[in-house]
């Protein structure tokens, strides 16, 4: 399977042991980074909240990251903990929550404040 190149937000992560768990902008399972041996050295620390560009592949029915690229360190740094606590994204009024049955899902999309779905690009 050929990895797709995806934008998330490091939900978790462990400095020490170099691992990651990341919210992917396609609102699909967690993926969960670790380095490869011949990269650990190579591979750019992870910290909650960092806004990020990797590629994902599913393997034994997990999503893994490789490749990340911090795009914006500390972006959403209390993201994690406002997701625990169930409370309004970003302090919104109106949080961006869609309610299915007894479900919440927050949509990346709407967290970050894009209506549609469009690419997001960097530069420089």
């Amino acid at each position: 399977m050929k990895p797709q190149n995806m934008f998330g937000v490091v939900l978790w992560s462990d400095a020490a042991a170099q691992k990651a768990v990341i919210w992917c902008e396609d609102q699909g399972e967690l993926a969960f980074y670790t380095p490869g041996d011949g990269n650990v050295h190579d591979a750019p620390v992870l910290d909650a909240g960092d806004l990020i560009r990797f590629d994902v592949i599913v393997q034994q029915n997990v999503r893994k990251a490789s490749n990340p690229e911090v795009l914006m360190p500390s972006h959403s740094p209390d993201l994690p903990k406002k997701l625990r606590a169930g409370s309004a994204i970003a302090g919104d009024a109106n949080p961006p929550v869609e309610t299915s049955k007894s479900e919440k899902v927050v949509s990346l999309f709407q967290y970050f404040g894009v209506e549609t779905r469009t690419k997001l690009a960097c530069s420089g």
